[in-house]
Parts: structure tokens; C-alpha cells; sequence
């Protein structure tokens, strides 16, 4: 083999290479002035595309929530040149000390870790949120003034309706500790903080979108990279078809107007909730963008009618007397009475209104027997099965406490809105830590009986409760979201809860319910409305501090129910004067769309329910 031969032809070669690359460099540097410029770029910036929030529609297709068109003000530091601070300040309309103080808010946002500062020069911080269309056209064109300034189009929510605030919640920008923790947010971005904003926040917020963009020195935007193949289209989030019928909330917070309390209404045969009202409320376009958040949460958060607390689902009541019908389907489940069993009205034990004894649960439940209910539930409690007293009403009460569960009471419901409250099923433990072990029976704790005592509920429990009772037997989870996309809601509410009672003894109380409206003696006829057959209760809920509590609940119409509804209103007395008129007028207008009884109507519009509060 010639290895001399291939030894020159080596070395010609890395000579050759080596004079051709001299060459190219040569004229890179000193002839083509285009390499010079290109020199001066920066590397790409990588600019993250916020995509629209998802679309909110009611169960009717009306529009709920929307998105309008706003733009941010962002800045990065480390492209900042001799910033002048107040002709910033005369441009955006601050007051000089402004710009100063953000930037010291920002700095101060990002916190400190392991003794430094988080905050970094190089990355993008939103200065300004929320500029309008108007705004911007006045701003953008002199921002070239401010290098390291620019302007971000972006979008922020617009509530069609002033409605239904503690259902739709609001947005508002991401804390540092989200920051820390999910890698999809950076500081300045909008963020789901209560209601479904909050609950389906991943659905609706979308996925942003990457643009990457080339600076020369100077920090001006010369071109997209690589003509923008490497960009990323940011997708907007999923829309959601809501449960709610829009207009019927509408109708449900103007007749709760001046008065404190809450309506729920339900489709029984899909849990889905068709208004959640919680009064006083608040149009929830006061609760849009950094600036209206600073001016007017303050102000609802201090508002002594608490119109921020989402009654429905967070304030826990006594039920009163619409614990009773329970108390009548767990006897009759459990054999310790039948639909015929009759009671004495014993006043003596436990006081009530003066009517004829109930010969059965349908009359029971017709005139709230308060003695019939207190018998019914000591059968239940004291069964029986043990010799001593104490020991078998701690069995029929753990017995009892399982029949509530099943009825989605004293556990929280799952539903889709953050925040709910379990309400309070007292079991032997609970009493067992107020009175000692083997130091409490039934006449210890007889007020549960009628709905009373310990024994706490939400009105969504309340609501459904009476969904329960219309569907004889079970619920489907209650859910404001019919939709997310095309695909349905969530798997889970889609399920049936069967109660621990069979579908058999649901016909006596539905007949009495039937008969509290329909016939003369029964507690709710305030509650009929023409051509629909009601079948509802009243309650009267003692309360320590004031006026007694006014509660219905119902379903109607009797046969193939399409909306079963529960009515809360605080210092109202009984059940109904002011409640049963509330919730007749919304089974009205949800299954007709009208009102046949103005009277009526204007009575429940012009009447103020507000207790006088106590100046601190």
C-alpha cells in the first residue's frame, strides 16, 4: 500500500479546508456587511400567546360569559434604556410616584428564596392590566419612547348578565405560589378564584401559544424566527353549556331583592341545578380586572349583608320542618311504623298548632304533626335492640346517621363549585363528646326529630332532598355544568345515588306533600300555582337571635317532576307566609314562562326582609 501517497493527500486536504474556511470568515467579517448586522441580533425572544377564556352559555344557548378585547403593558428590565419615569407616568395617566411603586409591587411579588430575590431582569413582568381598546390606541403609538415597554393583546371576561355572581365566581391574577408550582402561569396571568372560573379553570383556560421574535441591539423587533416556523398557535379554552337557565336565576335574585337568604332549584332527573340564588348579590363585572378587584371587593368583603358568602352552598341551617319527611321515610324503611300508622298530638311532650291527631304519615306530613315526627323518630332511635337505654339509642342514632348519608346529608355533596359545606348529622360520638358515653337517650336529643337542635343542612342539601324525594329514591350529584365542550359533564355526574330507602314508602309523603298545598288545613298553599300539581313542605326554623327563619321546599310537578327547589329567607317567619309565594313563583315561570298571579308577584317584589344590624 502507497502510505506516502495517502499521508499528502491528508494534509493537502486539512490545508485546503483550512484556507477555504479563512476565505469564508474573511468575507463574513470585512466584505458582507450583512453578517456584521446579523451579528448585532440578540438571541429570540419567546413571547407566550395568552388564548382567550373559554365561553360560558346557559342551558338555553343564551351567551353568560364572554371574553372582551383588553391589552396588558409588560415590561422586561434588562432591555429598560434611561427611563423616564414621569413622562411614563404623563403617558399612562399615574401620578408620578406610580411607576416607582409597581415596580417595587412587582419586585415584591415574586418574593425571596434562600435569601435572594426571585425577581429577574430578564424575564417579562405585566406592568399594567387591563387597558381598553381606547386606551391603548392613545399609549402604543409613543411606547417607542420607553424601550423595554410594549404592549400584549389579551382578553378579560364580561358577564353578560348581572347575574349569578356566586355561581360564575370571577378571575383575578396568579399568586406566586401558583406561579411557583404549575409551569403554565407566569406572574401577570388571570387565574379562576372562585365558583366555576375557579372549579374548571384547566378546561377554560386554554393553551397558550409560543411566538418567537428576533431584537437587534437597539431592542426593536426586527422579524419573527425562522419566519415563524417554530411559532405555536395558543387554542382557546373549552366552552361550557352551564346547567343554569339564566333568566330564571335572573327572576329568582330580583324576588329575593331586600331580603337575606337563598333559592336552589334542580332538574331531579339529571341533578342538574337550574338557579343557585344567593341574595343580597352583586353583578360580577364589579369583580373585573386588577382595578375594579382593588376598588370594589373591599367593599362587598365589608358589606354587613355579606353579599360575597354563597348562601346556598356554605351557610348551614337547622332544616326545621322539612326534616320530617326523612324522618318518615327511615321509620317506614326500618318497620317501625307503615303508611297507616297514626300518633296522638301530645302537645304536652313537644308543642304544636292545634289541629286533629294524624291517623297516618300522609296527614302527619300534611299538617307537620311536630308530636306524630317526635314518636316516629323515637322509634327509629330506640329501637330496642339493647337492654339499656343509653346503649341502644347510641345504635339507632349510628343507624339513623347511615340513612342520612345515603340522602347526601352531613356529607358534602361533590358538586362543582368550590367551597360546599357538609352541613351536620349529629352520630353517638358527637354527643357522646357534649354528655359522656352512656350519658344521653333519645329525650336527651329529641329536638332532631323535627329539624332542630344540632342537626344543620345547606339549602343545596335542602334542594336536594326534595329531588330525591321526586325521583322516589335517588339523586344524580347536583352540577352547574351540563356541558364542557361536546363531551358532557364530568363522569361522576352522571351517576345515580340510590338512598338506603326503597322507592315503595315514598308514596305516602308525596301524597302529603301533595296535600300541604292542595288541600284546606295544609301548611303551603301559598305555594299552588294553577294547572300544576305542587307538592311541597313548610318549615319554621327557630333562630336565637332574631325573627324565626322561613323555609319551603318542593317538586312539581307530582308526576314526571322537572324542577325540584328549595327556599331560604332569613327573619321571615314561617315557612308559608314568605318562602312557599317564592318558590310557587318560580316553578311558574320555569315550567310556563309566566305569572298568572301579579298580586302576588308584586307582593313577594316590593317586600323588605332585612334584619336591622347592630353597628360595631
Amino acid at each position: 500500500m502507497n502510505f506516502e501517497g495517502r499521508k499528502i493527500f491528508i494534509i493537502f486536504f486539512i490545508v485546503a479546508t483550512s484556507i477555504i474556511y479563512s476565505v469564508k470568515l474573511f468575507h463574513m467579517q470585512v466584505i458582507d456587511n450583512t453578517w456584521s448586522e446579523r451579528a448585532a441580533f440578540i438571541s429570540e425572544t419567546r413571547r407566550e400567546i395568552i388564548p382567550p377564556r373559554g365561553v360560558m352559555f346557559d342551558r338555553n344557548g343564551k351567551k353568560v360569559v364572554s371574553n372582551s378585547p383588553y391589552y396588558d403593558l409588560r415590561f422586561i428590565e434588562k432591555n429598560i434604556v434611561d427611563l423616564d419615569t414621569q413622562a411614563l407616568a404623563k403617558l399612562l395617566q399615574v401620578h408620578d410616584t406610580f411607576i416607582r411603586y409597581r415596580f417595587d409591587e412587582i419586585v415584591k411579588q415574586q418574593g425571596i428564596y434562600k435569601g435572594k430575590s426571585n425577581y429577574q431582569k430578564a424575564r417579562e413582568y405585566t406592568f399594567i392590566q387591563g387597558i381598553t381598546k381606547e386606551e391603548i390606541a392613545r399609549i402604543a403609538p409613543e411606547l417607542y419612547r420607553f424601550p423595554g415597554f410594549y404592549e400584549v393583546a389579551t382578553s378579560m371576561r364580561n358577564y353578560l348578565y348581572p347575574n349569578g355572581a356566586n355561581i360564575l365566581g370571577y378571575i383575578a391574577e396568579v399568586d406566586k405560589e401558583k406561579v411557583d408550582n404549575d409551569p403554565y402561569y407566569r406572574s401577570g396571568d388571570f387565574i379562576g378564584k372562585a365558583g366555576l372560573e375557579r372549579f374548571y379553570e384547566e378546561e377554560l383556560r386554554g393553551q397558550k401559544g409560543i411566538k418567537y421574535l428576533l431584537r437587534n441591539a437597539a431592542n426593536n423587533t426586527i422579524q419573527s424566527f425562522d419566519e415563524g416556523r417554530m411559532d405555536t398557535m395558543a387554542i382557546q379554552g373549552k366552552n361550557l353549556t352551564l346547567s343554569i337557565d339564566i333568566d330564571l336565576q335572573a327572576y329568582g335574585e330580583q324576588l329575593m331583592k331586600n331580603k337575606l337568604g337563598c333559592i336552589v332549584a334542580i332538574e331531579p332527573a339529571t341533578g342538574e341545578i337550574l338557579a343557585l340564588v344567593s341574595s343580597p348579590s352583586y353583578d360580577p363585572n364589579l369583580l373585573v380586572g386588577r382595578q375594579n378587584i382593588s376598588a370594589n371587593y373591599p367593599k362587598l368583603l365589608l358589606d354587613p349583608y355579606m353579599p360575597l358568602f354563597p348562601r346556598p352552598t356554605q351557610a348551614e341551617y337547622p332544616p326545621g320542618s322539612v326534616f320530617k319527611l326523612i324522618q318518615a321515610l327511615i321509620a317506614m324503611q326500618e318497620g317501625v311504623i307503615t303508611a297507616n300508622t297514626g300518633f296522638p298530638c301530645t302537645s304536652s311532650i313537644v308543642g304544636c298548632h292545634g289541629h286533629a291527631p294524624a291517623g297516618n304519615v300522609s296527614s302527619a306530613v300534611k299538617v307537620s304533626c311536630n308530636p306524630y315526627f317526635y314518636y316516629t323518630t323515637k322509634k327509629i332511635i330506640e329501637q330496642g335492640k339493647k337492654k339499656s337505654i343509653f346503649e341502644d339509642a347510641a345504635e339507632g342514632l349510628a343507624i339513623w346517621e347511615r340513612y342520612m348519608h345515603s340522602f347526601g346529608l352531613g356529607v358534602k355533596l361533590e358538586t362543582d363549585i368550590y367551597g360546599i359545606r357538609p352541613g351536620l348529622i349529629p352520630n353517638p360520638a358527637f354527643y357522646d363528646r357534649w354528655y359522656g358515653k352512656n350519658g344521653w337517650a333519645f329525650k336527651t336529643i329529641r329536638s332532631i326529630a323535627i329539624g332542630q337542635g344540632e342537626v344543620k343542612l345547606t339549602p343545596l342539601q335542602m334542594a336536594n332532598v326534595a329531588a330525591v324525594i321526586a325521583n322516589r329514591g335517588w339523586f344524580i350529584t347536583p352540577h352547574c355544568v351540563k356541558s364542557i365542550g361536546d363531551d358532557g359533564p364530568h363522569p361522576e355526574y352522571l351517576i345515580k345515588n340510590k338512598t338506603m330507602v326503597d322507592s315503595v314508602h315514598f308514596a305516602p309523603v308525596i301524597d302529603g306533600m301533595r296535600r300541604v298545598i292542595e288541600e284546606p288545613g295544609g301548611t303551603g298553599k301559598n305555594a299552588k300555582v294553577p294547572g300544576i300539581t305542587v307538592c311541597g313542605k313548610t318549615g319554621t326554623v327557630e333562630n336565637p337571635h332574631g325573627k324565626d327563619h322561613s323555609v319551603f321546599i318542593a317538586f312539581a310537578p307530582m308526576d314526571n317532576p322537572q324542577i325540584a327547589i328549595a327556599v331560604f329567607t332569613e327573619n321571615a317567619g314561617f315557612g308559608g307566609t314568605w318562602s312557599a309565594p317564592i318558590t310557587s313563583l318560580m316553578i311558574e315561570f320555569y315550567l310556563k314562562r309566566e305569572i298568572s298571579d301579579k298580586a302576588k308577584e308584586q307582593r313577594i317584589l316590593d317586600a323588605v326582609i332585612l334584619p336591622t344590624l347592630k353597628k360595631k
